[in-house]
């Protein structure tokens, strides 16, 4: 009775479909593979012999890295991967601009840097305008390699030591996106009119002058990460396009007031690195228009409580993130500073005693409106308080926000 209602399979047909795609589609598959498996691809077929030469983007990548691999003795297998990144950058068809140039090794030393300061420059000749450059060990001084392209957009290191000379941003005109992840900073200043969006990562900044400070100037800037920073805070300058900023203090140790745990400094009386600060906002001007913020500090540090006693205006956030250092005994008063500074603030949290992103206790509130003028932002819907305990301190800062009318649960 089903009989009728068998379908055959279709016929095996020998046709090379893949093939039959046109070559800027090949290439353009091409360029999502490792360039390892690129290369190899020219033994699958006559039309496929020479459609690795004009891929726009080259990943180059270690295969199984590992801290094993960075303590080895044997350098025969690093050794073979840089001669085929040379053959690879030397066979390419210089024609083809590239879009991406994307290592990361777990090997290198500084016998190495000339290799890498080849591969830099060719991909600069060839038009990049993605380069990555990550490796796994100890920092790889790149000073004598002087970055200069206006078709550079996007440049991501890591493990990299760099000095004042390797990237000039009045020399790369169109650099859009800058992460650093643990690099070693030694230069003073980051200046561009083009960069937005901008990711410093466990970075250390060592400049040769120990009491300068990183100044940051970048007006056209959307975005910024900075965390796990060792050395002194970065200044940065008015970044009126800002939409969200996360600014982690809580690993930087530089910038603590030697008399955190006793009375803290006054104006006449301030510690030496109390002494310090410029005087003027270093982060939270810059950062106060913002529409996403995200706040975090050790007790001990001072940027942020000092930039308070200027009184910044917080007049574009809506979300807003910050974690216990705001909400000191006796009378959470950087907390009340910035509610009463954050007139459009739509939901607050508040990580208290817990780092995350898994906290056992998570309590949700909301603002209720009170007759006369409210103290704080009558858009404020939705405050969330997340800890691992309600102890006194938690019970501390919940009767402060009962203060402003902000109830939780039943109450």
């Amino acid at each position: 009775m089903f009989q009728g209602m068998l379908i055959s399979p279709p016929p095996v047909s020998g046709a090379d479909r893949i093939s039959a795609l046109p070559d800027n589609v090949l290439q353009d598959i091409l360029s999502f593979l490792p360039a390892q498996e690129a290369v190899r691809t020219c033994v699958l077929a006559r039309s496929w012999r020479h459609l690795w030469r004009s891929i726009t983007s080259l990943r180059i990548l270690s295969p199984n890295t590992t801290w094993y691999d960075i303590l080895s003795d044997d350098p025969e297998p690093a050794r073979d991967l840089w001669k085929f990144v040379d053959n690879l950058l030397n066979l390419r068809d210089k024609r083809t601009e590239l879009h991406t140039l994307d290592i990361k090794f777990g090997q290198f030393s500084e016998e190495d840097l000339p290799y890498v300061s080849l591969w830099i420059r060719s991909a600069v000749m060839c038009k990049v305008s993605s380069l990555t450059f990550h490796h796994i060990g100890p920092y790889l001084c790149l000073d004598g390699l002087h970055l200069a392209s206006r078709h550079l957009r996007t440049v991501d290191l890591a493990s990299v030591a760099l000095e004042d000379s390797f990237l000039d941003f009045a020399s790369c005109p169109a650099v859009e996106d800058f992460k650093l992840h643990e690099c070693k900073i030694c230069f003073l200043g980051i200046s561009s009119t083009s960069l937005k969006h901008l990711s410093i990562t466990g970075c250390i900044f060592c400049p040769h002058d120990s009491r300068r400070r990183l100044h940051v100037s970048a007006p056209s800037l959307a975005s910024l990460k900075l965390d796990g920073l060792i050395g002194i805070a970065p200044i940065f300058e008015n970044m009126l396009l800002l939409e969200m900023a996360c600014v982690s203090l809580r690993d930087q140790g530089a910038d603590f007031c030697c008399n955190h745990f006793k009375s803290g400094c006054g104006a006449d009386n301030a510690c030496p690195t109390c002494a310090d600060y410029p005087g003027d906002y270093v982060l939270l001007a810059a950062i106060s228009s913002a529409r996403h913020l995200e706040l975090i500090s050790k007790p001990e540090n001072f940027i942020f409580a000092r930039d308070l006693e200027h009184r910044p205006i917080f007049s574009n956030v809506k979300t807003l993130l910050l974690n216990e250092y705001w909400c000191e005994a006796p009378d959470c008063g950087r907390l009340a500073c910035v509610l009463k500074n954050s007139p459009v603030l739509e939901k607050l949290t508040l990580e208290l005693f817990s780092e995350g992103p898994n906290h056992k206790i998570e309590m949700k509130g909301c603002y209720r409106t009170m007759e006369g003028p409210p103290a704080i932002s009558e858009h404020l819907k939705i405050v969330e308080v997340k800890c691992n305990a309600v102890d006194e301190r938690i019970l501390e800062v919940l009767k402060f926000l009962r203060a402003f009318n902000i109830r939780f649960g039943s109450e």
